[in-house]
């Protein structure tokens, strides 16, 4: 049964599922947006600004680049680009995801992608291929509004009160996002053969990071980890 065709309670309960999925990894979200909104507000960033920035993007590591690099005057040009290149990975993610979503009409799958971070996809990618390689939507929209809720909150009140705390690294904050990947490449783990693309781009985005300065590490990773795929693929 279509999501289009598909009892309101059915689409309720797919809505609630989604939204249960999404608290654990909600949970990593909130230290992590409170640390990037600390680091915007030492920075001079009002809690309305941060908010606005991470709801409009929706894409935590171009953001704490930003952060990073924020100098004023602003340097827009240098900004807009190095966000453009770390978040080009969305182009592949959208890309693998665009094949469980054939059922939907394009007014359900532009507002998809547009809510799409690399938590909401690979768990919208898993649940997807649990049920066929078809994306429930309004299973994908309770996860999804759950994670986009809570980043820019969580990211004004690291506004509002991180720059009274100092460094809140000190607090292990910055930990929070690489455990919630682990947690979802343990759930996404299908055995080595299907993870040897991974491997390939965690070796070209590591090597590219330490050589290269800059993002670049990003889309070399991607990238290669999507050519060995290919390759592989071909191969057998």
């Amino acid at each position: 049964m279509s999501d289009m065709t598909m009892p309101v309670a059915d689409n309720r309960a797919e809505f609630f599922r989604g939204l249960r999925v999404s608290v654990p990894v909600l949970l990593g979200f909130i230290p992590f947006g409170l640390l990037l909104g600390s680091q915007a507000g030492m920075k001079g960033f009002s809690p309305l600004e941060i908010a606005l920035m991470t709801g409009l993007n929706f894409a935590g590591g171009s953001e704490f680049l930003v952060i990073q690099l924020w100098t004023w005057p602003p340097a827009i040009p240098l900004l807009v680009a190095l966000t453009m290149l770390v978040n080009s990975r969305h182009v592949l993610m959208g890309a693998t995801l665009a094949p469980t979503m054939r059922h939907l009409p394009r007014r359900k799958v532009l507002p998809a992608l547009a809510l799409m971070c690399d938590e909401c996809w690979a768990l919208g990618l898993d649940d997807a291929r649990k049920r066929g390689g078809v994306l429930s939507f309004p299973f994908y929209l309770g996860l999804s509004v759950g994670l986009y809720l809570s980043w820019p909150t969580s990211a004004a009140i690291g506004a509002a009160v991180g720059p009274s705390l100092g460094d809140v690294t000190r607090y292990g904050f910055h930990m929070a996002f690489p455990a919630v990947f682990l947690v979802m490449i343990f759930g996404m783990w299908t055995g080595f053969r299907a993870a040897r693309p991974w491997f390939v781009s965690l070796v070209i985005g590591a090597l590219t990071y330490l050589a290269v300065p800059g993002p670049w590490y990003v889309p070399a990773g991607a990238l290669s980890g999507l050519l060995a795929a290919y390759l592989w693929a071909r191969s057998e």
